[in-house]
């Protein structure tokens, strides 16, 4: 039987490694991309989708990848940086379906930026695209987000009237609707408990503080309830933020409603 000339196994070993470069030695999938985003593993995800991206891969499965860079980005605080990424994958002609996805991106990074105006123009312009009936609920709910931060109550109720309209059973309809018990106020949400009893601590916590403090009882989708603490009934976001911003600075962890 032949044997395999070590000089031939020298002369094909380099030419195997150079064709591992140049076809992207990775075992990194968009798979693993996407679970790591599902799954709010964000920095993970930034990792893979910039060891994917090294690899080279087509043009189709690397507008897939910037997608979820951008999505990272967006969720570990830098929307002007994934705004930029997603601008980078609408000028690559992404097909339709991730086009509308990597759009509604955009409208979140100037969400995160609270350009809710910008958000709102963009928003509604995806709209009038006529978009699959699919993402219709999602994109009302972003103008009504939009409206809401605005302080636009009832521009924010009609659009969360109309996502119930279009899918009652959907998940987007399960938001519009606990959005729409929302008083027609801002206020900030110190805390969310399981048990009553620790929600009335924080309460009188942030009462010896002088804070105006409240409980908001609440049930998520899956019907569980829920006691969240808010303090302040602010007519302008400004207020809210400013009150936010001291909460904050007392170790609170805050977040502005509606």
């Amino acid at each position: 039987m032949k044997r395999f000339s070590p000089y031939w196994f020298r002369c094909i070993l380099p030419l195997g490694i150079f064709w591992m470069v140049v076809c992207g030695f990775s075992s990194v999938t968009l798979e693993d991309i996407e679970t790591a985003v599902i799954e709010r593993e964000y920095a993970k995800a930034k990792s893979l989708a910039q060891k994917f991206l090294d690899a080279g891969p087509g043009l189709a499965q690397k507008n897939e990848a910037m997608y979820f860079l951008g999505l990272s980005e967006l969720f570990l605080g830098e929307p002007e940086s994934a705004r930029e990424i997603f601008v980078r994958v609408l000028n690559n002609n992404p097909n339709p379906h991730l086009k509308g996805r990597v759009l509604i991106g955009e409208i979140d990074a100037y969400s995160f930026q609270d350009k809710y105006e910008v958000a709102l123009h963009k928003a509604e312009a995806l709209l009038r695209d006529k978009p699959d009936r699919g993402m219709e609920g999602l994109i009302y709910l972003k103008i009504a987000r939009a409206n809401l931060r605005l302080g636009r109550w009832e521009d924010s109720r009609r659009a969360l009237n109309k996502i119930i309209a279009l899918g009652p059973d959907s998940l987007e309809a399960v938001t519009a609707r606990q959005l729409l018990e929302e008083k027609q106020f801002f206020s900030v949400q110190c805390g969310s408990f399981l048990q009553r009893s620790h929600a009335e601590n924080l309460v009188a916590e942030l009462k010896d503080r002088g804070e105006y403090a409240y409980i908001v009882e609440t049930v998520d989708k899956n019907g569980t309830g829920f006691y969240r603490v808010r303090v302040g009934r602010l007519t302008t976001l400004l207020e809210a933020k400013n009150l936010k911003t001291k909460l904050a600075n007392w170790g609170y962890p805050t977040l502005i409603y509606p």
